[in-house]
């Protein structure tokens, strides 16, 4: 956006927009793919949530959808495409129009707990985890089947693969995430991966203890945020398991300085240099505002560290 002048507001609710912001991205430091906006509330809004959107803010969930068992069963069934979910899809299909074989397009939708956690409530929904598990789980199922239908529908626009990013199951307990997340990822990735087709789990809150649970997702690209202790991690995976991340957004890109933000990635790639398996990248999604000049620093250290 700060390359394009695009407001965040017509980003995520104007697919000429979001295709416009994305090929800029990707012709101003030819990244690797092509990735859809991570818009966090669109799969809520199509289930009836309302949402507050500001020009230069990421739109928010205003309130509750639901708060019991009653409700939950009465939600609607949602369509990939109703609402602002059409948003990424169109721009999915755009953009593999545009990059052909060359450049590998990815779509993104929210995961199963943080997608509950929009329609019950963040932290009601990590209370349901011990209150009323059944409740919660009943949601999850209600949800998992709307994000299997939209992987879906990513899938059908030629794109190489979607991120599923479940920001919330870092919250929980390692016993926690395996039952009220990485199961419910695994039900996607079992409906629509293909040889073709990957799904890569994004969870910028887990921690080395969360690992053997988001392993049992089946997902065989993961990508974690700052929190994870990413060589640890690297160690514990085997070689056939990708992950990336997973430098800090606010400190190094946010609120750092270019000579920070290229010290930090150069000394995390000095880190992982033994295993390529590895993806360097931010450890979440870059917050509209950041300066282009840490990008910039980011990107040349990635370069100069691959020649």
């Amino acid at each position: 956006l700060e390359i394009t002048g695009e407001s965040v507001e017509d980003m995520v609710s104007v697919p000429g927009s979001q295709f416009k912001a994305v090929m800029a991205l990707h012709d101003r430091y030819q990244t690797p793919v092509l990735l859809t906006a991570i818009d966090p509330s669109a799969e809520a809004e199509a289930y009836g949530c309302e949402v507050r959107m500001t020009e230069r803010e990421i739109p928010t969930v205003v309130g509750r959808l639901v708060t019991n068992a009653a409700e939950i069963a009465s939600l609607p069934d949602p369509v990939p495409g109703d609402f602002r979910t059409r948003v990424p899809l169109e721009a999915a299909w755009r953009l593999t129009a545009e990059a052909g074989e060359a450049v590998p397009v990815l779509g993104a939708m929210l995961g199963p707990f943080s997608l509950a956690g929009r329609l019950y409530g963040a932290n009601e929904a990590l209370e349901a985890t011990a209150a009323e598990a059944e409740t919660i789980e009943a949601l999850l199922d209600n949800v998992t089947g709307f994000l299997c239908r939209y992987a879906l529908a990513f899938r059908e626009t030629g794109a190489w693969g979607v991120i599923v990013a479940e920001p919330a199951a870092g919250r929980l307990s390692a016993e926690g995430l395996g039952r009220f997340s990485a199961q419910f990822v695994k039900r996607i990735v079992k409906a629509v991966e293909t040889p073709d087709f990957a799904v890569i789990l994004h969870s910028c809150g887990a921690k080395i203890d969360h690992l053997d649970e988001i392993m049992g997702s089946g997902a065989g690209i993961c990508h974690f945020g700052a929190p994870m202790d990413i060589v640890a991690a690297l160690g514990q995976v085997g070689p056939n398991v990708i992950l990336g991340g997973n430098l800090d957004v606010a400190a190094v890109f946010q609120k750092g300085t270019p000579q920070a933000a290229g010290e930090a990635t150069r000394a995390l790639l000095e880190a992982t240099r033994s295993y390529k398996n590895f993806i360097v990248s931010s450890g979440c999604d870059i917050p509209p505002g950041t300066p282009l000049a840490n990008l910039n620093a980011f990107f040349r250290a990635v370069a100069e560290f691959n020649k």
